[in-house]
């Protein structure tokens, strides 16, 4: 199979050269545009996923032998999470070479958080299964860069500051509430309240519940003088 020349600029990204071209074909087809006779990207999501995790827990082991369980599950998850996925995704430019049904595209696809953390997923697993998890550990840590090094300021996050400073002081978790949703379906944005047992609270907005509720939670914290 000969590649496009769209797709051969990403394999030059990715640093990685296919053996197997189909591989990083299918792993750029989403689902809406699977046919009987052509595959899509949601299995090879899967086994991603799980070489991501094992390449990510392997490298936090390495950067800090003293560290403890409790303090890498945070920055594990942190560097798997799929907004963490779609920034690599962002980065280099995957999202334009996606192969995607006409809702998709229309809908806006190429920018969805969820669809790009995917198909990045995807194509963790075209290199895995072209190349062999040397091959896919080097591209991971290449395409990751410095976010394993930043990572401990980034897991310790807002919420987990809120929710410490609350249990610090014998108060229940603070609670997440959606106050309202606002623009088209492919770009929603999301009107978060982060609230306390004693009654304070702050709101903020933004493009994903999970952003909107850190942003919450760190107007909260500034409000109580803790940022």
């Amino acid at each position: 199979m000969k590649l496009s020349k769209e797709l051969r600029a990403l394999q030059a990204r990715l640093g990685h050269a296919f053996g197997d071209p189909a591989l990083l074909v299918r792993a750029v087809t989403h689902s809406s545009m699977a046919t009987p006779t052509r595959d899509d990207n949601q299995r090879l999501e899967f086994l991603g996923d799980r070489v991501l995790g094992l390449v990510m827990a392997e490298a936090l082991l390495e950067l800090d032998p003293a560290a403890t369980e409790g303090q890498l599950a945070p920055r594990f998850n942190t560097l798997v999470r799929k907004e963490t996925c779609a920034e690599v995704a962002r980065d280099i430019d995957l999202g334009q070479v996606l192969k995607l049904g006409r809702s998709e595209m229309l809908s806006g696809g190429r920018r969805k958080q969820a669809l790009l953390g995917d198909a990045m997923e995807a194509v963790i697993a075209a290199v895995y299964r072209d190349a062999g998890f040397d091959a896919a550990k080097a591209m991971v840590l290449r395409l990751w860069g410095d976010r394993l090094s930043t990572v401990e300021a980034d897991a310790r996050d807002a919420k987990t500051a809120l929710q410490e400073w609350a249990q610090a002081r014998g108060m229940a978790p603070p609670v997440y509430s959606e106050t309202s949703r606002s623009g088209p379906d492919h770009a929603p944005r999301f009107t978060i309240e982060a609230r306390l047992g004693n009654g304070a609270a702050a709101t903020a907005t933004a493009g994903s519940k999970r952003q909107a509720e850190q942003a919450a939670a760190s107007a909260l914290l500034s409000r109580l003088g803790q940022a």
